[in-house]
């Protein structure tokens, strides 16, 4: 019991840190600005942004871009995050598919997503389609890449005894494969959100009119300083909400992970 109210303790304790961060940098940057550290018409304050961000809230244009842009963006991952899984676990298991796939992958990986934009844009038009179809294609290939490697890392003798007990295919990809793929996998869609969300905001910039992105450009094309870092602030605070979500995800569904 002692045990385990300290394991609690700790959890506890982390999560805390993980959250005070963040809020260290904003009391930080608030005593730099009033210290005259910056010019607050290029770089406000803190409380600056804080009075801006409580305007665009009751006006009710802030949360509406925040539900706009987290549709696009959570809409895209799932989109190419669960077939990268499944792909990815697939070439893992037969050569095949992986002498198909890997050299796609080679080609197309390094290209811009946002490069892929205007092509979107011709095929799929300036709706939400074409936002969502390039959020889906950046979150695709760090999800197979790492659900590649997770699923071809698995020791030899954890297939060896599936195989020995007579395993299927469909079992040895559910029971075997997936789960001894799982900490990689997670850490594949970790870093697949986290480019979702830059390539979501950055599609925002070209092709938008609503979403958090076209408030931080809109807002720097009228130099309203203020709201664009009102924007910037919003995908952080984002960003550590989803982050510590998975966090909490990870936990539950990978207990057998070393902390």
């Amino acid at each position: 019991m002692s045990m385990g109210s300290e394991a609690s303790k700790q959890v506890r304790q982390e999560r805390l840190l993980y959250l005070l961060s963040p809020i260290a940098l904003l009391v930080l940057w608030e005593i730099a600005i009033r210290a005259g550290l910056g010019d607050r018409r290029f770089v406000p304050a803190p409380s600056d942004i804080a009075e801006r961000f409580w305007l665009l809230c009751v006006s009710g244009e802030l949360p509406w871009d925040t539900v706009v842009t987290l549709w696009r963006i959570l809409a895209g991952f799932l989109i190419g995050a669960i077939p990268g899984v499944a792909l990815g676990l697939c070439m893992a298991m037969w050569r095949g598919v992986r002498i198909i796939v890997d050299p796609l992958i080679a080609a197309l990986f390094p290209i811009p997503k946002l490069a892929l934009m205007p092509l979107f844009l011709l095929a799929l038009g300036f709706g939400e389609a074409s936002k969502i179809a390039v959020v889906a294609v950046g979150a695709f290939f760090p999800v197979i890449v790492n659900a590649y490697a997770g699923a071809a890392n698995i020791e030899k003798i954890y297939i060896d005894v599936a195989r020995n007990y007579g395993a299927s295919s469909r079992i040895m990809f559910t029971r075997v494969v997936f789960f001894g793929a799982l900490p990689l996998i997670f850490a594949g869609l970790r870093v697949a959100l986290a480019i979702s969300f830059i390539i979501g905001t950055a599609a925002e910039f070209i092709a938008a009119k609503s979403g958090i992105g076209y408030l931080i450009w809109s807002s720097w094309e009228l130099l309203q300083v203020d709201a664009m870092f009102v924007g910037i602030v919003t995908i952080g605070l984002l960003g550590v909400i989803t982050s510590t979500i998975f966090l909490e995800v990870e936990r539950k569904v990978i207990p057998w992970k070393a902390p």
